[in-house]
């Protein structure tokens, strides 16, 4: 296996990675900026207010995407396992 193998396998495991945490860090920045807008507009300063719809909009677009997320992820495996006798040299 060569460096270029390893790169690319890295390099692949990196953006699965990035693209499966995508959707939920997308909806946590956006609740995150909305909260902190409200949170400016009334000065209501709970820590609380910010971490709890957070969480929320995390898990709901877990169970939004969570079917692609696991087709992703299948994919990358399936893969991977498909190309072992590549890499066991």
């Amino acid at each position: 296996m060569s460096q270029g193998d390893v790169l690319k396998l890295a390099q692949d495991a990196v953006r699965t990675t990035l693209m499966m945490a995508a959707p939920m860090l997308i909806f946590s920045l956006i609740v995150g900026l909305i909260v902190s807008i409200f949170q400016a507009v009334t000065q209501i300063q709970e820590a609380t207010l910010a971490f709890v719809p957070k969480i929320v909009a995390v898990l709901l677009s877990l169970v939004i995407f969570g079917p692609w997320i696991m087709k992703l992820i299948t994919q990358f495996a399936t893969s991977l396992f498909s190309d072992i006798n590549l890499y066991i040299q």
